[in-house]
């Protein structure tokens, strides 16, 4: 028997992408009277970005194989 054939080749591992739904814990900031204007101002997307955070949740939302 060859050499050749003595060897067991393994398969090549398949190449999957994937769709992530990943969340974040990030730092903003506003400049307000009060509160209740704080909130009010981030919920509406008027704040300013602060600093990235980590990573809090990864959820695999779909799976795509090559």
């Amino acid at each position: 028997m060859s050499a050749v054939r003595k060897l067991k080749l393994k398969p090549q591992p398949k190449v999957f992408h994937a769709a992530m739904l990943v969340t974040r814990a990030e730092e903003w900031w506003v400049e307000a009277d009060t509160a209740e204007e704080a909130r009010a101002l981030l919920a509406s997307g008027r704040g300013h970005h602060a600093a990235l955070g980590e990573r809090v949740h990864v959820e695999l939302e779909e799976l795509f194989e090559d």
